[in-house]
């Protein structure tokens, strides 16, 4: 039998999938394990066992592939969330929790940077953003407060590399994969050179670096242990893939510069992929795209759909529970829930910068709602939500196109909001752009699975794949009366909002002391 399936393994932040894909991209099976197991021993604080992750992971491989022919599996590539990072043993153990990229705890004894490069820092007025990084930096926090927990780790590997280790017994990750407090240089898609200045901000040895290898190559076989927890067949082919968003891009068949890519997941972004390095803004990388040599620019809201579920959790009880008597998406009724609040919602303004950033939002952000007034219900509040993420991300496509001097034609938006027509009607308006919704949600697994046949060569080029594996279900066009309002509550209201509110944001944090 001819080998046809690829699986993709996907662990997100809110739950894990195993994916069975054909080769035109068409979702052959699925099993998810929702994580509730997340540990905040203290405010702002988030971590997860990290062999809790591989064995949830395997158990969803278990469940789709029981009572399956499994040598119709063609290989496995795995794609997850970004950021977060475990310690680990030689012998595969991890040795701490894993640090969830969400996690805002912030070290205060930082490694020693020659003064050279400070200097050179305080001349390019970056010397805050390097300052931030270091404290952000999980690998910083490990130094100052289990530091011989860190000095004994053999390697610090992201969840990718977790799950890579797991199936083949490789100390190895993609380069697609790395978007980390790790000393990567996102130019030359290696790790930073011994004279990089991020090898003296970061409290990590060159030894602890796991083996990079590029999007598409082998990164070895599925191992007998390894088999027996997956239900896999014992030698199957692992792939290296990509990080979670690049491969949404990928699955959206957003690879066109011209092509802006939607993402709204926990972390709401937008992204441009080019095969030439360009930052987004001074001083900060591109990220690896799932393509191999490409980069892909991006602006990011931290606490993007994550909004969408605060909502749902602290207002939208009526609707849960009706989505689940009618057994129907939450999506449909929330939907219908902002059908007649007119474009705009009377002036309510969300400002979306509920997580602290680095340079724009700052260390100080915080999030804000300003235009409430009587009529305002929870209905115009949702709806504010979605166009506060709309508004945010428009700011972020404005800078990435000057920055790489290539125009948007069109969108494509993947991850949970894609599924609300309102949501993505709404950014056609504020974007006055075409937006696509591709034809799987699953674009996160089918850009690891594209990864996955172009690396066995089950399709000839990245081209070919992307053209056989991804298609537009659905566009929503921008309505014009809608986007001239947009227009203005866009450029008069949503766009001097920060600055405005920064000074403030700036005496809370100094008064409460949050964010720390």
């Amino acid at each position: 039998m001819k080998p046809d399936r690829l699986l993709a393994i996907d662990l997100g932040t809110q739950s894990v999938r195993a994916l069975l894909f054909d080769l035109h991209g068409e979702l052959q099976g699925r099993a998810q394990q929702v994580f509730t197991d997340y540990q905040r021993e203290q405010p702002g604080w988030m971590t997860h066992d990290g062999e809790a992750f591989w064995q949830a992971a395997a158990a969803c491989c278990r469940q789709l592939l029981a009572g399956y022919d499994v040598r119709r599996v063609a290989g496995v590539s795995v794609t997850t969330q970004r950021g977060s990072i475990v310690p680990m043993a030689e012998d595969g153990r991890c040795l701490a929790p894993a640090l969830i990229w969400l996690d805002q705890r912030r070290a205060t004894r930082l490694p020693r940077i020659q003064p050279l490069w400070r200097a050179a820092f305080r001349l390019a007025g970056v010397a805050g953003t390097i300052d931030t990084l270091q404290r952000d930096a999980e690998v910083n926090w490990w130094a100052q407060h289990q530091g011989e927990m860190l000095a004994g780790a053999h390697k610090l590997m992201l969840l990718s590399g977790l799950l890579n280790q797991r199936l083949t017994g490789r100390f190895a990750d993609s380069i697609g994969s790395q978007v980390a407090y790790l000393p990567f240089d996102y130019k030359r898609h290696a790790w930073a050179a011994a004279g990089d200045w991020k090898r003296q901000a970061l409290a990590v040895r060159p030894e602890q670096l796991c083996e990079l290898l590029p999007v598409g190559e082998a990164v070895g076989a599925v191992t007998p242990a390894a088999a027996a927890a997956t239900g896999l067949r014992e030698g199957t082919p692992v792939i290296a893939a990509a990080a979670d968003k690049a491969c949404e891009i990928l699955g959206s068949g957003a690879l066109a510069p011209d092509i802006g890519a939607l993402s709204y997941g926990t972390t709401a972004t937008i992204n441009q992929t080019l095969a030439r390095y360009v930052e987004p803004e001074p001083f900060v990388p591109p990220y690896p795209a799932a393509v191999r040599g490409h980069y892909s620019l991006e602006v990011q809201i931290a606490r993007g759909f994550w909004l969408v579920s605060w909502f749902k959790e602290q207002f939208g009880h009526p609707e849960r529970e009706s989505a689940q008597q009618l057994g129907v998406a939450p999506e449909q009724l929330f939907d219908e829930l902002i059908a007649d609040i007119p474009p705009g919602s009377l002036g309510l303004t969300l400002l979306p910068t509920w997580s602290p950033g680095i340079r724009r939002p700052g260390p100080e952000a915080k999030g804000a709602i300003i235009g409430f007034g009587e009529a305002h219900t929870r209905a115009h509040f949702y709806r504010a939500i979605l166009e506060g993420l709309a508004y945010g991300l428009r700011e972020g496509g404005e800078r990435l196109q000057r920055r790489s001097s290539v125009r948007f034609a069109a969108l494509h938006a993947s991850g949970g909001g894609a599924q609300s027509d309102a949501c993505l009607q709404l950014s056609a308006d504020v974007f006055r752009l075409p937006v696509a919704r591709p034809h799987t949600h699953e674009t996160s697994g089918l850009g690891a699975a594209i990864d996955c046949a172009v690396g066995l060569g089950l399709h000839a080029d990245m081209a070919q794949a992307v053209a056989g594996m991804t298609r537009v279900a659905r566009w929503f066009r921008p309505r014009a009366e809608a986007a001239d309002r947009y227009d203005r509550l866009y450029a008069e209201v949503y766009a001097p909002l920060y600055g405005r509110l920064q000074p403030l944001f700036e005496r809370i944090r100094a008064i409460t002391g949050y964010p720390e």
